[in-house]
């Protein structure tokens, strides 16, 4: 197993002396350490103080994780509702080349955090001004193209479906009449799990999406999570509610919720292990895609 790339597309040797060089190199100490998350990047909580470790995915550019480090630097400046990096001014850290980012440790109930409490923190970035950093545009059909030519896990068939499904939505979202304001700063990926309870209210993470885009995208994405993975229709509601525009009534939503639920299926694809859990997942969402069961339940990744 320990040959076996697990989180982030590291093995568990590779990450523990990743781990451990990096603690080093910030004074702190990785005794006991445990993994939060891996399926893209290798997120890691540490025993020995408040601090969130978080390893960018095998291939990640630096230059990509500096970008997001200034940012969030930026946002912290405003007084932006975001989990706050632990000591920025020493990031990202480069251990043989591989980005690593330190954020503080934000401890949490048991409760997930409610859907209509990323309204205003959403609304409030869509507002922002410019930052001063070179944010890219957002790009969901460009992303799929690269995720599918990467992809191992799927055979030939679903390959060429999701190829031809990726080419219908391009063309059809050449016509789609957006309602809010072009050229906004968007998070990219908004839902429960890249939002933290603090007692100052709710804050965002997880900013390695961050672009130039449509709020629409970051709305349709808190409504495919709301509707695929069980956090039901009042929920989302409560949330359209709170933002004040509901897509899932707009006459763009089809396209975007298609192209959202097609990102998240190719996303997973290029970053699943063959024969393991979330391999399995990710094929059965192309399955669930191709019957166009748009209610259909997912597991979470």
């Amino acid at each position: 197993m320990n040959g076996v790339p697990v989180h982030g597309g590291f093995t568990e040797a590779q990450l523990s002396d990743l781990l451990r060089r990096a603690c080093d190199a910030a004074g702190l100490r990785a005794d006991g350490a445990v993994v939060l998350r891996g399926q893209t990047n290798a997120v890691i909580r540490l025993q020995t103080a408040p601090v969130i470790v978080k390893i960018a995915r095998v291939g990640t550019e630096p230059a990509e994780v500096e970008r997001t480090v200034r940012f969030v630097s930026w946002l912290m400046k405003l007084g932006f509702p975001t989990v706050p990096l632990y000591r920025p001014e020493i990031q990202p850290l480069l251990v043989d080349g591989h980005a690593i980012t330190l954020w503080d440790y934000l401890p949490q109930p048991p409760e997930p955090v409610p859907t209509e409490t990323l309204a205003k923190p959403l609304s409030r970035l869509h507002s922002l001004d410019n930052p001063p950093v070179s944010l890219p545009q957002s790009d969901a059909i460009q992303a799929i193209r690269r995720s599918l030519r990467a992809t191992t896990l799927l055979p030939e068939p679903d390959l060429r479906f999701l190829q031809e499904r990726v080419d219908q939505l391009e063309a059809e979202l050449a016509n789609v009449q957006y309602a809010l304001d072009p050229n906004a700063i968007i998070q990219g990926d908004p839902h429960h799990r890249n939002a933290l309870h603090r007692v100052e209210g709710v804050v965002l993470c997880d900013w390695d999406s961050a672009s130039i885009g449509q709020p629409e995208w970051d709305l349709i994405t808190i409504e495919v999570h709301c509707r695929r993975f069980g956090y039901g229709q009042s929920s989302y509601n409560d949330f359209a509610q709170a933002y004040g525009f509901d897509v899932a009534a707009w006459s763009g939503y089809r396209v975007l919720r298609d192209l959202r639920e097609l990102r998240m299926i190719t996303t997973n694809a290029r970053k699943s292990i063959h024969a393991s859990e979330k391999a399995a997942e990710v094929i059965r969402r192309v399955r669930n895609l191709r019957q166009g069961a748009h209610g259909m339940a997912w597991n979470i990744l």
